[in-house]
């Protein structure tokens, strides 16, 4: 297969202002966003996106101190728009429902109360145990595609291993697998550049039936609970921590959302980003410790999920002269912040053995990614099986990135070996 290089994507930037006009739509932009991070990177990290209507930071140290700045937020101020939407909502109760209860979305003391809750339900479980079970489906999974000789990977591998370990830590029926997905797409794209009436109708209805369905699981779990983080959750919302049916319908459809979503992404692009260093890719999962360091060199080389915004809640100085009214949002461009080349010692190479190893990927604050140990551990998994069960992998199309912006993921994985 022949690389060539990626087209630069069309964008203007006036650096007396530092407005930007970049469409995250076009092809170019899609498929190689690095390209123009790095342009960014020497004009300046500090940018107003046109098309967001937002202060932005590519820089690695704004990045993760913004991430900590408890004067910026998640929690919608009353008044402020959300993102980018304006006008009735009327056609959107069920999802606000859900999101007004999803501690994604509030500030303390109510994200605190809720976060401390399902922290306690992952910690019960102890991520750790679940790699015996995790490999039991990996390999299960390789059992299936290898005698075809070619798969896509993306639905025959990427996808089941989250969304299974999360229904099963959940303990909502793995039966129900594509039915959560369905619901899960939707909803995530809400959170996508440039949604439509159509994308905002179809996420509205998916958090309605993921709510009844939910409605009607969690009885039959209070009557029969197991161990499960669904069972825990319930307990606490019949015992004296009060939570509320809403709190508990929305903890769980986060987790189920957020539990496999990105990972699939992040599978996908780390099997991308290996196979194009060419030789064997058995070599970066040699040991537990390089298996450990690839995986945290594919988190940093190519993220999931490239940007997470955050409210002022009070005019604010930000950062590099940048001030922000209350109510405004600033906009954390996290796969950026991964390649600064301030930070990382050539940013663009892949190299799991740098010394300066360290990433943006699951956010920072007390809105880091609660799941990321189970992310980190799915990931170690299932790349070390992948590569030994299927070592000379090699793709039969070149993978291609979804116009999914702010999202960062492969249409699909088409390979053979």
């Amino acid at each position: 297969m022949n690389k060539q290089a990626a087209p630069l994507p069309r964008f203007e930037f006036d650096p007396a202002t530092r407005r930007l006009v970049l469409e995250p739509h076009q092809a170019a932009f899609v498929q190689d966003p690095y390209a123009a991070y790095a342009v960014l990177h020497q004009a300046s990290p500090v940018f107003f996106w046109e098309e967001f209507g937002i202060w932005c930071f590519a820089g690695y140290d704004d990045v993760s101190r913004l991430l900590r700045d408890r004067r910026l937020g998640r929690e919608r101020p009353p008044g402020a728009p959300d993102d980018g939407y304006e006008g009735s909502r009327d056609h959107l109760k069920d999802f606000d429902v859900f999101a007004s209860h999803s501690m994604l979305e509030l500030e303390p003391p109510a994200h605190t109360r809720l976060r401390t809750l399902v922290n306690r339900a992952f910690v019960s479980r102890q991520v750790e145990r679940l790699r015996p079970m995790i490999e039991r489906l990996a390999n299960d999974l390789i059992d299936r595609i290898e005698p075809d000789g070619h798969a896509d990977l993306l639905p025959a591998f990427a996808t089941p291993i989250p969304v299974t370990v999360i229904a099963e830590m959940l303990g909502v029926p793995t039966s129900m697998n594509d039915q959560l997905l369905d619901w899960s797409h939707r909803m995530v794209a809400m959170h996508m550049h440039g949604r439509t009436r159509e994308v905002e109708m179809n996420a509205n209805a998916a958090a309605r039936e993921f709510s009844d369905f939910l409605r009607t699981y969690v009885d039959e779990r209070r009557r029969n609970p197991g161990d499960d983080i669904l069972s825990v959750l319930i307990a606490a919302r019949d015992g004296e921590e009060k939570l509320s049916d809403a709190e508990l319908i929305a903890s769980v459809i986060q987790l189920l959302n957020a539990g496999h979503e990105a990972t699939v992404h992040q599978t996908g692009n780390a099997v991308r980003a290996i196979l194009a260093q060419g030789g064997d890719p058995r070599r970066f999962f040699a040991t537990p410790e390089q298996t450990v360091a690839a995986v945290e060199e594919c988190l940093r080389y190519d993220a999931p999920l490239h940007m997470f915004r955050r409210y002022a809640y009070a005019e604010t100085e930000v950062a590099r002269g940048v001030t922000v009214k209350a109510g405004e949002q600033v906009g954390l461009i996290l796969g950026a912040a991964n390649r600064d080349p301030e930070a990382f010692a050539s940013p663009d190479s892949f190299d799991p053995s740098r010394a300066d190893q360290k990433n943006v990927t699951f956010g920072g604050g007390i809105h880091f990614c609660i799941g990321a140990p189970l992310a980190r551990l799915e990931l170690q998994v299932a790349l070390k099986v992948l590569f030994d069960r299927l070592p000379g992998l090699r793709f039969t199309e070149a993978p291609r990135y979804r116009d999914t912006y702010h999202f960062h993921g492969l249409e699909s994985l088409k390979a053979e070996w």
